[in-house]
């Protein structure tokens, strides 16, 4: 058996295919031209954020799994590979508490304004600390949209870590469980966006939905409120954000995702002090690569062994999948 991988992952990934009778494969680019050409003979393959388009999963005859190394699915053509009876398979939480410290680190980088900092004692300006605006986590407010793993151990974070005081907006979560968090529910988006000094963004993006932040939302945020997303970048209404950043309305974003990535070099976000940016890498450290790797390489070899993976993403095609029998 053989498994395209379409981006590097992490080597016991690797190490458990290749022990399973698994042989890896790589394609030329993560272009979907080359990996259309590079799966015609594979089993299997596994994706990254490059994911995997129609015209290259209609030429994989012989394709049995889709492995998604990551929770969001969003850039593999789902319709597709559910159309061919090919299982998706993605890693839910494998990442979570990487990303989570990730959305910590960017508040704790604004209210203490530590790029600010570093680059005023680079350029010998050592007055910079007698300027306004520094300020302690401890007695803001955190509104956390989204209380899956990310929003619960971020929550966890901020209350137990700097006692803050946490709201957050899930509907999909009874507010019973928000409150044994130590966290308020708050049932509507906009109730939350108003009361709170830092928003963080923790829920998937839907396919064709506008973003979930528009201008109206961050006009109704907080003067000086902070936004954190390290989601997904269409959640954000990006040039509205960087209206209401420029005009002073917000005091600062953390962005580890954006709309188009990589972002256009005049993409004025960029080029803001009052934002810190990241490359999509808050799943991208050494412990979460190695779990990630290792949970879609493990749900990938049951698929293929015909045990039913633990997190599909289409689970009504496993019983008529492609190969079965």
């Amino acid at each position: 058996m053989k498994c395209l991988i379409v981006q590097p992952i992490h080597e016991q990934g690797l190490a458990m295919l290749r022990t399973a009778g698994i042989a890896c494969a790589t394609p030329a680019s993560p272009s979907m031209a080359d990996v259309a050409q590079a799966i015609a003979d594979c089993d299997a393959v596994i994706t990254r954020n490059a994911g995997l388009d129609a015209r290259a999963i209609e030429a994989a005859t012989r394709l049995r799994v889709i492995g998604n190394h990551g929770a969001g699915t969003n850039m593999i053509d789902l319709a597709a590979a559910e159309r061919l009876g090919i299982p998706v398979v993605s890693t839910p939480g494998a990442n979570a508490h990487s990303v989570a410290e990730l959305a910590l680190s960017m508040m704790m980088a604004l209210v203490k304004r530590t790029v600010a900092f570093d680059h005023a004692v680079r350029n010998g300006n050592w007055n910079i600390r007698y300027e306004p605006g520094l300020r302690e986590l401890s007695g803001l407010t955190l509104g956390i949209v989204g209380f899956g793993q990310i929003g619960r151990l971020l929550a966890r974070m901020a209350v137990g870590g700097f006692g803050m005081a946490v709201r957050v907006h899930s509907p999909s979560v009874p507010p019973g469980d928000i409150a044994a968090a130590g966290c308020v529910a708050v049932d509507s988006l906009a109730a939350l966006v108003g009361g709170v000094d830092i928003l963080s963004l923790h829920r998937p993006s839907r396919p064709g939905a506008g973003p979930l932040l528009d201008d109206a939302l961050l006009s109704s945020m907080k003067p000086g409120a902070i936004l954190i997303n390290t989601a997904r970048g269409g959640l954000v209404d990006d040039a509205a954000l960087a209206r209401h950043l420029a005009s002073g309305r917000l005091g600062g974003a953390g962005l580890d995702v954006f709309a188009h990535e990589p972002p256009p070099t005049d993409d004025p976000l960029l080029h803001m002090p009052q934002v810190v940016l990241a490359p999509h890498a808050g799943g991208s450290t050494e412990e979460a690569l190695a779990r990630t790797a290792c949970a879609v390489a493990g749900q990938v070899i049951d698929a293929l062994q015909g045990r039913r993976p633990a997190h599909l993403v289409t689970p009504g095609v496993w019983e008529h999948r492609r190969g079965q029998g």
